[in-house]
């Protein structure tokens, strides 16, 4: 277990996944925020901090159960004919479906922040909460629906790394833990950063969008998939980071540059 954790994909995979927990849970802060701010201002502070813990508690329960169904990875249906062949198993169809709703989901948020990009906000300030159980059971929602990207990201990060799923499930958990501690000690700091930044939110979401389009090929790679003889074959995960670090390096550059502009103004 160790020896995995201390590989260069283990410790790549684990930073990544982090980065993008932190990015991705930015929404989440900022929803568990407004339930909270209508509470007494007493109580404020520790909403957030159960909001926090509640999210991490679902996101690891949600793990046991994904990591489990992607174990299942006997085939329980197969087509052979002149033009196709596949073997479809419980691994394959949790991630052929979880990628698509990953590139669903993030196409469908990356429009709405454009478009709408108060809309979520409003709903949930619509929202009547009188006592600190009904601002919980708001959290609680809000984490759950959170969540769902959170642990289909995870997975299409780890898949594939090891093939014991009990040690990416260890590494899962160890970067959704990180990622829900530095929000809670740096939640007003990170949400202020993004807030100046949105380019950074619109790049996490469109690294959801890579990572969807990834489990739908691995879907088809575990399941045998071939068209014509010509079998599907699986990205290699280091094209991921290397797209995920070019990006991020870009926005690096293009951060400075603004900054050295405001300066000079």
């Amino acid at each position: 277990m160790i020896e995995f954790l201390l590989t260069s994909d283990a410790i790549i995979a684990l930073l990544t996944l982090t980065f993008l927990e932190i990015v991705l849970g930015i929404d989440n802060i900022v929803f568990i925020s407004i339930a909270a701010n209508k509470l007494p201002e007493h109580q404020r502070g520790k909403a957030t901090n159960i909001g926090l813990l509640l999210a991490m508690v679902q996101r690891i329960v949600l793990l046991f159960f994904v990591s489990f169904l992607v174990g299942l990875s006997k085939p329980f249906f197969s087509l052979e004919n002149s033009w196709i062949e596949l073997h479809i198993s419980w691994q394959a169809i949790i991630l052929f479906v979880g990628g698509l709703f990953l590139i669903y989901k993030s196409t469908s948020e990356i429009r709405e922040k454009v478009n709408t990009p108060e809309h979520d906000e409003d709903q949930v300030r619509g929202k009547k909460i009188t006592s600190l159980s009904q601002a919980l059971t708001q959290i609680l929602i809000i984490d759950f629906i959170f969540s769902i990207d959170s642990i289909l990201t995870a997975v299409g990060m780890t898949n594939g790394l090891h093939p014991n799923h009990n040690y990416t499930l260890v590494l899962m958990i160890i970067a959704v833990v990180i990622s829900i501690i530095i929000m809670i000690g740096f939640a007003n700091p990170i949400r202020k950063f993004i807030e100046k930044n949105p380019s950074i939110q619109m790049l996490g979401l469109a690294f959801l969008i890579l990572i969807g389009f990834m489990l739908v090929t691995e879907a088809a790679h575990l399941s045998h998939t071939a068209f014509f003889g010509n079998q599907v074959g699986a990205i290699p995960k280091g094209y991921l980071y290397f797209a995920i670090a070019f990006s991020l390096f870009v926005e690096f550059l293009n951060y400075k540059a603004a900054k050295r502009k405001q300066k000079a103004n």
